[in-house]
């Protein structure tokens, strides 16, 4: 008995999202880590700022981390530093399995 052939399809590539998609999406998480990283960095150097008899309390203390995290965006906005580069660049490593 003979059986009948059928044709193997060929495989097909998995689904995944556009490159650029990606690309954008792992652009805007470094730059909003980046953001927070200097956000806390610039809370740090505020909190030991003498601010004199302007200042002082609870209430200062509070806003001090918004205008932390207000100044840590505005540097990230400016492309600057690097670290948006560096922090993406290791994302995509890690997201496509490349050793360097």
């Amino acid at each position: 008995m003979e059986f009948p052939s059928f044709p193997i399809p060929a495989p097909t590539p998995s689904a995944k999202p556009a490159p650029t998609q990606v690309d954008a999406v792992t652009a805007e998480s470094a730059k909003e880590f980046e953001a927070m990283f200097l956000g806390q960095m610039v809370d740090e150097m505020l909190s030991t700022v003498d601010i004199g008899s302007f200042g002082g309390g609870h209430a200062e203390e509070t806003w001090r981390s918004f205008l932390s995290n207000a100044i840590g965006e505005s540097i990230a906005e400016q492309n600057t530093t690097g670290i948006a580069r560096s922090i993406e660049t290791a994302m995509q490593r890690y997201q496509t399995g490349a050793d360097r």
